[in-house]
């Protein structure tokens, strides 16, 4: 008998080999100090921060992504780093983390184990970093599962990080990636084999994060709104839209989608905007940029975080908008017949007109109804009540005021939410958390309980107030 062929070993084998690999090394670093990870934490940040790694992973993923712009990955790779070791440093992860006398209760942090990190093409270099650097930060083993588009910069941050974490003794299995070709069953599989899923990037990867049966974060949809009102600076606004909009060619989620313009600015926030470098297309120019961008229904790779000449080229429009910093169309309504009120990880803002705040908010709950929900809105104003009627009211986890909205919604050093590059968008956008993805969702935490003096309600003081009032 000749000899048999040999099996192929299936998706979930080769994970669990990467899986057994990882407990192996985590065990090892769970006994570390907390001095000893904040120095892994410094070697991880160190390996993307460091200028000539920094732009060879902001090379490789503009070569092999075709998305985004090498200048603006090595900047936002620096920052999203630099801003997220800044809100590490100092924080214990490590033994007891708080003490709560008055409650004898003392709270210790422990790792979660071997955390899955699944990631998107739009930042194969920043968004990896940023997780690795949190789950290293609180003792956990780390696999990456990136896009397939993202493999190769995923691989070469890795090669890179490897480096820096043997200067200090991590075990190399403490982070891995999964092999390439990446597939959607590679991804399913180590996802059900983890003991945490952290999940950014398509939404078909969300949803199977959070039916793996481990416990996930999952982030939401993004397509962000902003008002401009009657009492915005006009120049300020349209100079920090243009600035967000066109940073790495709109690849992140936070970018302008829409431009909600009340009726007494409208004239002069368009002037603005196009010295800003802005150009609004007619009518039948829309209609050419529509068909280009979308077929069956799904964004065109062709126009997705490329500059204006490409999406020019793609739609075939005019050739003197190449010059444009990015395009804008007007529009009316929002959904299905509107593609333009959904998001476009591209150089196209798409503009409204409306009579006042009140029917601002409105069309932006219209927008929401349709793509976005949850993730954020942004306004450019001075009047206090229109910035807190969107927070009580507008189904959205982040307002962010008289900002960048792309710059400031992931973290700002003159804003104070955490670093991160994954937005939690609550229940609205269908997902675990409201916040930004940041290193206590990498935590478990043990609560030693000791006895204190009894603090036993009585009837009156818990109904006493409810009885009095309605006769109870």
């Amino acid at each position: 008998m000749g000899k048999s062929e040999p099996i192929a070993a299936t998706a979930g084998d080769v994970v669990r080999v990467l899986i057994e690999r990882a407990r192996i090394a985590q065990a090892d670093y769970e006994r570390w100090t907390q001095e000893r990870v904040d120095e892994a934490v410094a070697a991880a940040g160190w390996a993307i921060v460091k200028p000539e790694n920094n732009r060879r992973l902001a090379e490789q993923a503009v070569k092999d992504t075709g998305m985004g712009n090498v200048p603006d990955k090595i900047a936002k790779n620096e920052r999203k780093t630099m801003g997220l070791l800044r809100d590490l440093q100092g924080l214990r992860t490590v033994g007891v983390v708080a003490e709560h006398p008055e409650l004898g209760v003392t709270e210790i942090a422990r790792p979660v184990g071997v955390v899955a990190a699944v990631t998107p093409s739009t930042n194969p270099g920043a968004t990896p970093a940023n997780k690795i650097i949190n789950a290293l930060k609180c003792r956990n083993a780390v696999i990456l599962a990136p896009s397939p588009k993202g493999f190769s910069t995923g691989a070469l941050l890795l090669e890179l990080m490897h480096a820096e974490l043997a200067k200090v003794g991590t075990p190399e299995d403490l982070v891995q990636i999964l092999p390439a070709p990446v597939t959607r069953e590679a991804t399913h599989a180590l996802m059900r084999q983890v003991d945490l899923v952290v999940a950014t990037g398509s939404q078909a990867n969300v949803r199977a994060a959070y039916a793996s049966g481990k416990p996930a974060f999952g982030v939401g949809l993004g397509n962000v709104a902003v008002i401009v009102d009657a009492s915005a600076d006009v120049n300020d606004a349209a100079r920090k839209i243009c600035e967000s909009k066109c940073f790495d060619n709109a690849t992140s989620c936070s970018s302008e989608n829409s431009l909600v313009i009340v009726d007494a600015v409208w004239d002069a926030m368009l002037a603005a905007l196009t010295r800003a470098g802005g150009a609004l297309l007619s009518a039948p120019a829309k209609t050419s940029l529509q068909a280009a961008m979308w077929s069956d229904g799904k964004l065109a790779g062709a126009v997705m975080a490329r500059p204006v000449s490409a999406i020019v080229k793609a739609a075939a429009l005019p050739d003197d908008l190449a010059r444009a910093e990015f395009l804008m169309v007007e529009d009316s309504g929002a959904g299905r017949e509107h593609p333009f009120s959904g998001e476009k990880l591209s150089l196209v803002l798409t503009l409204y007109r409306v009579k006042d705040f009140d029917a601002a908010f409105e069309q932006v709950r219209s927008i929401y109804a349709y793509q976005g929900a949850g993730h954020s809105v942004g306004i450019h104003t001075k009047d206090e009540t229109h910035v807190m009627r969107l927070g009580l009211e507008m189904p959205a986890a982040r307002v962010i005021v008289n900002q960048a909205h792309a710059i400031a919604n992931g973290g700002a050093f003159d804003n104070g939410l955490p670093f991160s590059l994954s937005m939690g968008c609550g229940t609205w956008g269908g997902n675990s958390i409201s916040e930004n993805l940041h290193w206590r969702h990498y935590l478990n935490i043990t609560r030693v309980v000791r006895t204190i003096a009894p603090r036993t309600p009585s009837i009156e003081g818990i109904f006493g107030a409810y009885r009095r009032k309605f006769g109870a």
